[in-house]
């Protein structure tokens, strides 16, 4: 007899418009059995999952769309998003049961992955696990790919960070720093700000809501101008950047989240022409395309978080019934750090 178990899955009820609601996702249990069927591939696994992870990019899978570079979530369906799992069973010889992956997982108890191209093996077991849904992770190689990669950084340079306190912005903000370039971020709180100045080391921080004018609080920030933007948001916070930008300038575009959740997206930006008057280059990027640097982005990132040179800051929600509402909250910057989502302990 196959060893069975309960799997609580949370599944897309149907395709979201406008700003996603906790019903929009339901919660389903059904029986899974451990061990994997006969009739897959020699390169599967059938996984516990640990943690889970909210990302921003999650909302343009709940919607309809045609020609993404990741497709949309089907009706009825259990959702999928990064994770961190331990294999309970394997027809690939090179992960074993009781390793510990992460990588693309299903939103439940437990998971069949039928390919295993974009899984990885945890090797720093000694650090937590949860940091593979964040700094060890997708966010954190995103960080380490944008701004080193994308964005060349020199010493002493001027660096914005938009969206400063999520997953990713709080790292480039303090690889900036250890880089010995100046740094201010930009949040939607008080609390928010005052972590970005006490607790991650930028040189200043904002609450962009208090701002009725956005071209002039950059130019207060930076009354040199800015010479590396990090880009998370879009909207009108893009469009008073351009006019802040140093001649040769560079802008990683990363995300945009004040469009996601819009039906008809915001007009559009108005000051592009800034990007031929000051020379600045514009790329934007999937951390995907560069899994090949994942493993020099570790050898940099893991001695930095055992010597405590990087904090981080994690929201953590406890169990899978709860996974709906921390995955909503995203988009009301409700969470302060990255957010996580606790499956099961080992």
């Amino acid at each position: 007899m196959v060893e069975e178990a309960s799997n609580k899955q949370v599944i897309l009820k149907d395709y979201v418009k406008g700003f996603p609601k906790e019903s929009d996702l339901i919660l389903k249990t059904s029986i899974v059995k451990l061990k994997i069927p006969n009739q897959c591939s020699n390169d599967a696994v059938l996984v516990k999952n640990l943690y889970l992870s909210c990302d921003p990019y999650m909302r343009g899978r709940m919607a309809k769309t045609e020609g993404s570079y990741i497709d949309s979530f089907t009706p009825g369906s259990t959702i999928t998003g990064y994770g961190v799992a331990k294999i309970v069973d394997s027809s690939n010889p090179d992960l074993k049961k009781g390793d510990l992956i992460w990588g693309l997982t299903g939103w439940e108890e437990y998971s069949l992955i039928k390919l295993t191209q974009g899984l990885f093996k945890i090797q720093n077991a000694d650090l937590p696990l949860s940091y593979y849904t964040g700094i060890l992770g997708m966010p954190g190689h995103t960080a380490y790919i944008g701004f080193y990669e994308i964005c060349s950084p020199k010493k002493g340079e001027y660096v914005f960070v938009s969206a400063a306190s999520g997953a990713v912005g709080q790292l480039v903000g303090q690889f900036a720093k250890l880089f010995g370039c100046y740094v201010v971020g930009s949040a939607g709180s008080k609390d928010k700000v005052d972590l970005l100045k006490n607790k991650f080391g930028f040189d200043d921080a904002f609450n962009y809501k208090e701002e009725p004018n956005l071209d002039a609080a950059l130019k207060r920030y930076f009354p040199n101008g800015i010479d590396i933007y990090f880009e998370n948001v879009g909207g009108k916070m893009f469009d008073a950047v351009l006019l802040n930008m140093r001649v040769n300038g560079r802008i990683a575009v990363c995300g945009m989240i004040s469009q996601y959740n819009l039906e008809n997206p915001e007009e559009g930006t108005r000051n592009l022409l800034c990007l031929i008057t000051k020379r600045i280059r514009m790329e934007g990027f999937l951390v995907f395309d560069h899994y090949g640097l994942y493993p020099k982005f570790l050898e940099m990132v893991v001695p930095l978080v055992k010597q405590g040179k990087i904090t981080y800051v994690e929201d953590v929600a406890q169990g899978l019934e709860n996974a709906p509402n921390a995955l909503v909250g995203l988009f009301s910057g409700r969470n302060v750090g990255k957010q996580v989502v606790v499956v099961a302990s080992e």
